[in-house]
C-alpha cells in the first residue's frame, strides 16, 4: 500500500466541493460563473472538484441542473482536474438513473452517499452502494457523513465495500480516526478527509487527501498543508493548517451550513457563488465580514520554515 505522498491518485489530493452558483434570484445556475469559479480553483491548487454535493445544494437542484453543471465545468477544466459528480440519494433507483447521467456528462467518478433519513439496516447500505457501482463505470466515492444521514457506513460494511472494483475512496466525516486508521491498514481504499479540521491528521496517517468546502474560497491556503507535508517539512504543515482554523471555524462550524457561509464570503470576494436556494438563507452581514477578516488573515503571508 502506498502512503499519501507516494504518487499521486487518479482524482487527485486536493479537491474542493464546490458551490453551485445561481443567478441573482436563484431561479437558475450561473454556468458562466461556475466555469470561472472551476478555473480559478484549479488554477490556485485543487486537483479535483466535486459537484452537486452538500455544498453544491443538490438536494435544490434537479437532474437536468446536475447535468448541464458537470458538462459546464468539464467544458472550463478540461483534462487539468478531475470531476466528481455527486449522486447520492435516498432512493437507490435514482441514485443509479443520477450516476448514468453523470458518466454521459463527462465525469470522472461519482460521489455516494449512505441514503439518509429512512437509515437503512447495514445489509441494505451495502446492497445501495453495490448497486450503484455496478450500473456505471465511473469509480465510486463513498460518502460516510452520520452525523446528517443518520447511519454510519459500519467498518465491516466498508471492509466488503472495499472488495468491489469500482470502490475506490472514501469522503470521511465519521469523525473516527481510529476506525479510518484501522481501514487504511486493511483495504486499499483512498481516504479524503471531508471535515476540513482534519486534513492534515488524516493525510498524516495515510489518507489522500481532501474534499474541502473551505478550499472554495481558500484552495492555495489549503492545498499548501498537502505540499508542506510532502515535501518533509511536518513543522511547517502543522502550522499552516493551524492558520486555517479560524476561516475553517467560521465557515463549518458557525450554526450555519458550509454553503452558506462559504457562497456569503465568496460574494464579499466578488466571486461567482449568487444566493442560497431555499429553505437555506444567506449569511448575515456580520458573519460575512467575519469570514472576509478571516480569510484576510489566512491570505498574508505564510510562515516559513
Amino acid at each position: 500500500m502506498t502512503t499519501a505522498a507516494a504518487s499521486a491518485p487518479p482524482l487527485g489530493r486536493a479537491l474542493c466541493a464546490m458551490i453551485t452558483p445561481f443567478t441573482a434570484d436563484s431561479e437558475a445556475l450561473d454556468l458562466d460563473g461556475a466555469q470561472r469559479l472551476a478555473d480559478r480553483l484549479v488554477r490556485e491548487g485543487c486537483d479535483g472538484l466535486v459537484l452537486s454535493g452538500t455544498t453544491g445544494e443538490s438536494p435544490t437542484t434537479t437532474d437536468a441542473e446536475k447535468t448541464a453543471l458537470i458538462r459546464a465545468v468539464r467544458e472550463a477544466v478540461g483534462e487539468r482536474a478531475s470531476i466528481v459528480a455527486g449522486v447520492g440519494t435516498a432512493d437507490t433507483r435514482h441514485t443509479v438513473e443520477l450516476a448514468l447521467a453523470a458518466e454521459k456528462a463527462g465525469a470522472d467518478a461519482v460521489l455516494v452517499v449512505t441514503p439518509y433519513y429512512s437509515r437503512p439496516p447495514q445489509d441494505a447500505v451495502e446492497e445501495h452502494f453495490r448497486t450503484v457501482a455496478d450500473a456505471s463505470g465511473l469509480p465510486v466515492v463513498l460518502y460516510d457523513i452520520p452525523g446528517r444521514t443518520g447511519t454510519r457506513i459500519e467498518p465491516e460494511t466498508m471492509l466488503r465495500l472495499a472488495e468491489h472494483p469500482r470502490i475506490v475512496a472514501v469522503k470521511d466525516c465519521s469523525y473516527d480516526l481510529l476506525g479510518v486508521q484501522k481501514l487504511l491498514a486493511r483495504t486499499e481504499l483512498a481516504f479524503y478527509a471531508g471535515c476540513d479540521e482534519h486534513i492534515l491528521a488524516l493525510y498524516a496517517v495515510g489518507g489522500t487527501g481532501y474534499v474541502s468546502t473551505v478550499a472554495n474560497a481558500a484552495p492555495r491556503q489549503l492545498r499548501a498543508v498537502l505540499d508542506a507535508f510532502d515535501a518533509g517539512d511536518t513543522a511547517l504543515a502543522a502550522r499552516l493548517q493551524q492558520r486555517a482554523i479560524e476561516l475553517v471555524e467560521l465557515t463549518m462550524a458557525s450554526g450555519l451550513p458550509g454553503t452558506v457561509t462559504v457562497k456569503g464570503l465568496l460574494g464579499a470576494l466578488g466571486l461567482p457563488a449568487g444566493p442560497v436556494r431555499a429553505p437555506l438563507r444567506p449569511a448575515g452581514r456580520e458573519t460575512v465580514e467575519a469570514l472576509r477578516a478571516a480569510y484576510e488573515r489566512l491570505s498574508a503571508p505564510a510562515p516559513v520554515s
